[in-house]
């Protein structure tokens, strides 16, 4: 508003003043309406000047304003971070500094050792239950060796004979049989004792580990589905064990039954047994005696 009243009394003196070229004030002033044109034209200039810095001050304090919002944000930005990378931290040594001292200390199967080998056959069966390598050959070392063929009465006793030999040498081999498979199993077992117990402290240690990258939910899901590879393998072996204790058992009840039936058979033919054996020599003693006397 001020620079249009400024502009219209230039104009309006510059027009009143045109028909005199050289008027005089009582003073001694001369009034040039060139020189007065061009002080109008420099306030218009110097008024757009001073509007134009305004608005450069302006956009000055909003970039300002602005600059100061985004370094807000980017403090906030930075304490959120700092937090989260605190809780990660965190995160991340708490298997060690908490849980650390719940871990109990591990027992291995330990290897059996060699005590003494008096007559020289005891070494091989102790190879055999730490390897479990050569199990048939090492107990046959250590055991009273089995008949190749039938006992030489086998053929010349009765029905009921042979069947009871026949059991109790059937009773035998079987014994043979698992007392081998048992070396085996447990010589194997307590041979991948060391590499198994390698496992599970690798994943202890990976459990408690600080890198980053064994914290990630992918390691995780690995080392769980590691140590139920690891449970499967010894409830492997824990199976094997009560197989082989079942079979165990049921030998031990084979052997009683046999001896049952054997009572039986037994009993059942004494009757026989007496008719033609006891009472026939019962009766002639008596009739020796009768003639006697």
């Amino acid at each position: 508003m001020k620079q249009r009243i400024s502009r219209a009394l230039a104009i309006g003196l510059v027009v009143a003043w045109q028909p005199v070229a050289h008027a005089q004030f009582g003073s001694g002033i001369v009034f040039d309406p060139t020189q007065a044109g061009h002080a109008v034209t420099q306030i218009e200039n110097e008024q757009r000047s001073l509007a134009n810095e305004v608005h450069q001050i302006e956009q000055g304090k909003q970039i300002f304003t602005n600059t100061v919002q985004i370094a807000t944000t980017a403090l906030k930005a930075y304490n959120v971070a700092k937090e989260e990378f605190t809780l990660t931290r965190q995160m991340v040594v708490a298997p060690r500094v908490l849980y650390a001292r719940f871990l109990s200390p591990a027992s291995d199967l330990l290897l059996l050792q060699q005590t003494s080998n008096t007559y020289g056959n005891s070494v091989g069966w102790l190879n055999s239950a730490n390897t479990g390598n050569g199990a048939a050959a090492a107990y046959q070392q250590v055991s009273v060796p089995n008949t190749a063929n039938v006992i030489p009465s086998y053929n010349t006793a009765s029905v009921a004979g042979q069947l009871q030999i026949a059991a109790q040498g059937a009773t035998v081999d079987i014994t043979d049989s698992l007392m081998t498979n048992n070396l085996q199993a447990l010589g194997t077992i307590r041979a991948n004792q060391a590499s198994r117990q390698t496992d599970i402290a690798n994943l202890e240690a990976a459990t408690q580990s600080e890198d980053v990258s064994q914290q990630t939910i992918m390691a995780e899901l690995q080392r769980i589905n590691q140590a139920l590879l690891l449970q499967l393998r010894t409830q492997q072996d824990e199976n094997q064990i009560n197989a082989n204790l079942a079979l165990q058992e049921m030998l031990a009840q084979k052997q009683q039954q046999d001896a049952m039936k054997s009572a039986f058979r037994d009993s059942a033919g004494y009757e026989n047994y007496y008719k033609a054996n006891i009472a026939t020599t019962s009766g002639g003693a008596a009739n020796l005696l009768t003639q006697a006397y």
